[in-house]
């Protein structure tokens, strides 16, 4: 096993020049892992980024990189629409991979990418990690313990608003690394706010709750397209999401993925029950005691993370670092973690099955689990 991990990154849009490439070229994690190549076909982008964070070598694509052969492992960045399609290329090299969310778009890709994975001896992390949170997982065992007496229902979702055409230092410049056109988030495949936004809920709920067994949905595109930069963008990917997940023994819970507007109050898990409700942080109104739970309230919900310390508390993106340092201790220390890709592809089986549903008119039966 090697002792540092050289990590490729495919694709240096938002989520790299933010978050990958800021926490995995800091001194502190050289010791186990650096950035050794990043590729992306607008080369500019990639070059500049290189520069910048002194990455040794940029490439136009994924095939140049890996055929290069300076990789040990790959964090894969690009729009979802192309997780599959990389993702495979990476296990045909023998690569290890990490991705951001989410790790493909359909059920059947993830069943591929998954065996074939397996007979290459390839490890799959993908994010998001959401039970690696302290909180979540005291939440869990409080859940277990019976602190909410029998379950009745619970709540998650996300809005997408103006969010990505208003991200700060990416979106509004006039070089490389700060004009990222934003517009795959409103396409076809992988755009819509399911597999960008609600896959956190979706992620942290089935975690807490266990795998759901059936889904139903409404879904459809609301806002047709979007201004950016005096560009209209057309949308043809759904952003209109509502869906009802039933994880058994008439116990249900709500789902949506909306283009703008959300629940006030809502925090991350909503679960309620006969005995009360966990909001956030909270269990009846009373705060959840967890690990580092001080720390979590001086910088935020991803600052308790197990690989979050120093400074990295106070960048974006740093459950995203979290996540790649949970592939980098896999390969170095044979440590498995419960950032799984089964995880990732139950939660891809939801939101598939519910534009599913949404198309058919019925209902869709699961058949994974994690």
């Amino acid at each position: 096993m090697p002792d540092v991990v050289r990590l490729g990154i495919v694709g240096t849009g938002s989520i790299t020049l933010r978050g990958l490439l800021p926490h995995l070229t800091m001194e502190d994690v050289q010791d186990r892992v650096r950035v050794t190549a990043v590729c992306d076909p607008v080369v500019e982008r990639a070059q500049a980024a290189a520069a910048k964070f002194g990455v040794p070598a940029a490439y136009a694509s994924m095939e140049e990189m890996l055929e290069a052969g300076d990789v040990d492992a790959v964090s894969i960045a690009s729009p979802i629409g192309f997780h599959f399609q990389q993702g495979m290329l990476a296990v045909e090299h023998g690569v290890h991979v990490h991705f951001n969310k989410t790790m493909t778009t359909t059920v059947d890709e993830a069943d591929q990418l998954i065996a074939r994975a397996a007979e290459k001896g390839v490890k799959l992390v993908s994010s998001p990690g959401e039970m690696l949170n302290p909180r979540l997982q005291a939440i869990k065992a409080l859940i277990d313990q019976g602190a909410l007496g029998t379950l009745t229902w619970a709540v998650t979702g996300a809005t997408f608003g103006r969010y990505h055409e208003n991200e700060a230092r990416v979106r509004h410049g006039t070089d490389p690394l700060s004009n990222v056109n934003p517009a795959w988030y409103f396409r076809r495949p992988g755009g819509g706010p399911l597999y960008d936004m609600t896959v956190y809920g979706l992620h942290a709920m089935t975690g807490i709750l266990g795998p759901a067994k059936r889904v139903t949905a409404f879904s459809g595109v609301r806002i047709r397209e979007r201004e950016f930069q005096g560009q209209m963008l057309p949308t043809d990917m759904d952003d209109q999401t509502l869906m009802v997940l039933d994880f058994g023994d008439a116990f249900f819970a709500f789902v949506y993925g909306v283009a703008a507007g959300g629940l006030p109050n809502m925090g991350r898990p909503l679960i309620f029950g006969t005995r009360g409700v966990i909001n956030g942080d909270t269990l009846n109104g009373e705060p959840i005691d967890f690990p580092g739970r001080e720390i979590a309230q001086q910088y935020g919900y991803t600052a308790t993370l197990p690989h979050v310390v120093g400074k990295h508390r106070e960048m974006e993106e740093a459950h995203v670092y979290e996540d790649v340092m949970q592939l980098v201790d896999w390969i170095r220390e044979d440590k498995p973690t419960v950032a799984t890709a089964e995880h990732a592809r139950h939660v891809i089986e939801i939101i598939d099955a519910a534009y599913r549903s949404a198309e058919t008119g019925q209902a869709q039966t699961l058949r994974t689990t994690f």
